[in-house]
Formats: C-alpha cells, structure tokens, sequence
C-alpha cells in the first residue's frame, strides 16, 4: 500500500486540476461569452467559448451523451481511486498520472453536472482552418496523465518481466521516473 506522502501527491494533483480547471472556465465564461474570441498569439493560439456536449473532439452519442459521459466518468474515478490505492509503495509517478487523469475527469464531469450545455472548452489552437479540436485544462490533465500512466504501467510491465527473466537478481529501486539502470554483469 503506498505511503501517506504517495497518497497526498494523488489527491493534490487531483485537487489542483480540479480547482485550476474550475477556476479558468469561470473566467473563460465570464470574459468571453459575448465574444468572437480572442487572439493570444495571432491564429495560432485563441480563447473562444465552446460548449462541448459529447467528449473528447466531439463524440456524441446522442440525446444520452450526457448521461452515458457522466456515468463513465463516474466509473473512471472509482477505478483511477483503486489504482491509486492499490499501487506499489514507492511508485509516486503512478500516483501523479492517476492524480492527474481523476482531476480531469472529475472538471468535466463537473460541468456536465452543473450544465446541460455541455463542457466549457476554451483553449483553440491550429492555423486557419486546421484547429486542433477546442479544448481546456481537464482535458489536458486527463492527456498527460493517460500518457504518464502508460508509461507507469509499462514500466510495471518490464520489471516483472525481469522478475521472472531472472528470480534471483533483485529488482532496481523505484524511482519517479521508473526503475534504476541495472548494472550489466
């Protein structure tokens, strides 16, 4: 079971995301509603207000997108929860990705619950026509920490596979960024 510390990066990562993900869309809300939206740098970067009913780049499932969304986002939390509590002492990068993730989550689901017009995205990138699908803070918690997880359970991966490659030899060391180079004999 991971330790105090291991548990507190979990549940401040996930607060963090949270109430950074709350905060700038109250703000995007609040500024840019009336607006066309605003150049930050030129085309390229721009706020502008969306509201995304489905999930990531448009997903829509219909008239229950809504509720099936919030459904798997609820069922995602408890999971991510598990996978934190159940994670290897020492393994705070795990900690970090599944912390992230779960913020994510929870931000949008947030707004899913509190609007039914959908998730606040405010953050538009791309030149011209070519724009990246709007997105905002949640959704890039939940980016990162998919890809902070994949790593973590990778690395997981590979040190049981060296486990059962070679049962006398101990492991590395856990480290934020995985296991320790192994000396070659």
């Amino acid at each position: 079971m991971p330790s105090g510390a291991e548990r507190r990066l979990y549940w401040g990562s996930l607060l963090v995301v949270v109430a950074l993900d709350a905060v700038t869309k109250h703000l995007a809300e609040r500024h840019l509603l009336r607006s066309a939206g605003r150049a930050v740098f030129g085309d390229w970067f721009q706020l502008r207000l969306v509201y995304n009913p489905g999930a990531a780049f448009g997903l829509d499932l219909g008239p229950l997108s809504r509720w099936i969304f919030m459904g798997v986002a609820i069922l995602a939390t408890v999971v991510l929860f598990k996978m934190s509590r159940d994670a290897e002492p020492g393994d705070w990068f795990r900690q970090l990705a599944v912390g992230l993730v779960s913020g994510g989550a929870l931000g949008n689901l947030v707004d899913r619950v509190r609007s039914p017009l959908g998730v606040v995205d405010f953050l538009d990138l791309g030149v011209g026509a070519w724009r990246w699908p709007t997105f905002n803070v949640a959704d890039m918690a939940v980016s990162c920490g998919a890809v902070a997880l994949a790593l973590s359970l990778w690395q997981e991966d590979a040190r049981r596979d060296q486990a059962a490659a070679d049962p006398g030899r101990p492991l590395p060391p856990e480290t934020p960024a995985g296991p320790a180079a192994v000396p070659k004999d």
